[in-house]
């Protein structure tokens, strides 16, 4: 037995990806990395509310850093 759950609007995921140019693929890329980013800033920020923005990207990047798959 597997635990997939159904996505069913994913082919209209698929060919709305198809339909973009290679560059607008990429911008989006880059866009949802940098959204990603702000949420997870966004979710330190709010576990620990103490802290500046200067000890939060601090956390950040700690923890970014101890990443197995990072690419950078």
């Amino acid at each position: 037995m597997t635990n997939i759950k159904p996505r069913p609007n994913h082919a209209v995921y698929l060919r709305a990806l198809l339909a973009m140019s290679p560059e607008a693929r990429l911008r989006k890329a880059f866009e949802l990395s940098a959204f990603t980013l702000a949420l997870f800033r966004a979710g330190l920020a709010r576990r620990f509310p103490d802290l500046s923005a200067a000890e939060i990207d601090r956390l950040a990047r700690g923890r970014l850093e101890r990443c197995h798959n990072r690419n950078y």
